[in-house]
């Protein structure tokens, strides 16, 4: 008798892990899901403010610093939702920007003395 319910047992707690780990991979799924479509909306809204060069340019610094990338992206994107934007934004332009963006360079000489 108590072989029988310790199998009872271990079978309900093998079910729920199931359970659990099969709610933790649908809710996993759904943020992937949203992550997509989040990523899919930023790709779109950039493609129609940006030129060709402008993005191949994102695309290459998202290589190289992909903070950087995402915190341009973001911008560009707040200024064409927020109706700021007139014109597409070029390589030149997007250039401009990334030099405001980028925090300033200090320049060291090392002097002999």
């Amino acid at each position: 008798m108590s072989d029988e319910l310790e199998e009872i047992k271990r079978r309900r707690l093998e079910q729920m892990q199931q359970q659990q780990a099969g709610a933790q991979y649908q809710q996993a799924a759904q943020q992937q899901a949203q992550q997509q479509q989040v990523d899919e909306a930023k790709q779109t809204i950039l493609r129609q403010i940006l030129t060709p060069d402008a993005r191949e340019r994102l695309t290459s610094l998202k290589l190289a610093r992909p903070q950087l990338a995402e915190q341009v992206e973001m911008q560009l994107i707040s200024l064409a939702q927020s109706g700021r934007l007139q014109t597409m934004i070029d390589d030149a332009k997007l250039k401009v920007l990334l030099q405001q963006i980028q925090p300033k360079k200090r320049e060291m000489t090392i002097k002999h003395i």
